[in-house]
């Protein structure tokens, strides 16, 4: 079991983090996924439905970087508990008013909670687990993150199945906050303090700005990386109103075994894959990963059954072959006394970007689905194209210089 722990680099931090990690996104994931069917439903339109999604990623981006402050300035362990708890507030103001307005009021307290909270656990990882098995422990945080990813639509699907769109949303997130306060209870007895030295002046957003446009390598995957995103989320908030009301008509539960198929894809790669890329260059695991991301929006176009539509989520999942190598290439590369800070300032410049652009996905979407799905693939191939050309990386077992 010792020899287990330390290939799977666990420790007590480690296992508060993935209860966390499990019980808050399973709460979560049993009613996101359906929100832009819920938006519907209580009289919202398609740009209301893509307006949530734009939130997320400019909610996203926006606390990134106080989230990674705070995470350098509190400790991982207070930040983490005041992150969840934000969250509970927007799941009671879903819970208490159905309508949709209501629940981009919410979003703005629960819809980012991964992107808050990651720079934390990012932080987490870099100190509680040896240098040599960051990837494997980041890796361990990403598989931990699709069980629920995997089972929270499934169970949330059979819940409104079961009752109605508005009454399984309120079960959905009624759920999440009892999760979220035993979720707490795990971090406040089992982590571990931080033990970090606390800086005696705090870090300034301008300053990692500057600090990251002198970091070439960072920002040749921050470039790269956005355009990934692109296609990405241009079709995101869609891609259950595709399958569920416009192209094949599946249920919502149906729905759900397809993220459930994309999740254990997921699942399957990424141990293997970390082992890999803890002990070779990681350039070609992201290349791969891009390259997944790049073709999804063009399959799930063509794809017109429910069997077809599985192979289609199959490739879905496999877009995670290399993002926990993707993640710990950001901590590498980052300056040694600032991982928290420059990976939230990574994802608010990155995800600033990204929230304006997909909001134009719901303007695609209006226009043409296929328009949609073809620009978003659009841009996929043309990130993939600029990270073989400009991406590197530093090598197995290298970091960048403190002053990068």
């Amino acid at each position: 079991m010792k020899r287990l722990a330390g290939f799977f680099a666990l420790n007590s931090s480690m296992v508060a983090m993935i209860v966390l990690v499990v019980l808050v996104g399973m709460g979560e994931r049993m009613a996101e996924r359906f929100l832009p069917l819920y938006i519907l439903t209580l009289g919202g339109t398609y740009l209301a439905a893509g307006l949530l999604n734009s939130m997320d990623n400019l909610l996203s981006a926006l606390y990134s970087f106080p989230g990674g402050y705070l995470s350098d300035k509190m400790g991982y362990k207070k930040a983490l508990i005041v992150f969840t708890l934000t969250a509970m507030v927007g799941y009671l103001l879903v819970i208490l008013i159905p309508t949709w307005q209501a629940v981009l009021i919410g979003a703005v307290f629960f819809i980012a909670w991964t992107a808050v909270s990651l720079p934390a656990v990012m932080s987490m990882v870099a100190r509680a687990v040896p240098r040599e098995k960051r990837t494997m422990g980041v890796t361990v945080h990403s598989f931990v993150r699709r069980v629920p990813m995997a089972l929270g639509p499934v169970v949330g699907g059979l819940v409104i199945g079961l009752s109605d769109r508005v009454l399984g949303i309120k079960i959905a997130f009624g759920a999440a906050f009892v999760l979220g306060l035993v979720a707490i209870a795990v971090v406040w007895f089992m982590m571990r303090e931080d033990a970090a030295p606390k800086k005696t002046e705090p870090l300034r957003l301008r300053e990692m700005l500057v600090r990251m446009a002198r970091n070439g390598p960072l920002l040749n995957l921050l470039a790269a990386d956005i355009l990934i995103r692109f296609a990405e989320q241009i079709p995101y908030a869609f891609v259950v109103v595709w399958v569920v009301e416009m192209n094949s008509r599946l249920s919502e539960f149906q729905f759900g075994l397809l993220t459930t198929v994309e999740m254990v894809t997921a699942m399957l790669i990424y141990i293997p894959i970390a082992y890999l890329a803890d002990r070779y260059t990681k350039k070609p695991f992201v290349l791969i990963t891009f390259g997944f991301f790049t073709l999804f929006p063009l399959v799930l176009y063509f794809s017109r059954t429910f069997v077809t539509l599985v192979l289609a989520f199959v490739l879905r999942g496999l877009k995670e072959f290399g993002e926990p190598t993707r993640k710990a290439l950001i901590m590498d590369l980052a300056p040694e006394d600032a991982k928290a800070a420059t990976f939230g300032t990574y994802y608010l410049i990155r995800d600033v970007i990204v929230a304006v652009v997909s909001f134009g996905g719901a303007l695609l979407w209006s226009w043409a689905p296929a328009a949609n799905f073809l620009v978003a693939f659009g841009c996929g191939l043309l990130g993939t194209v600029l990270f073989a050309l400009l991406g590197r990386d530093l090598g197995p077992g290298k970091n960048a210089r403190s002053n990068a």
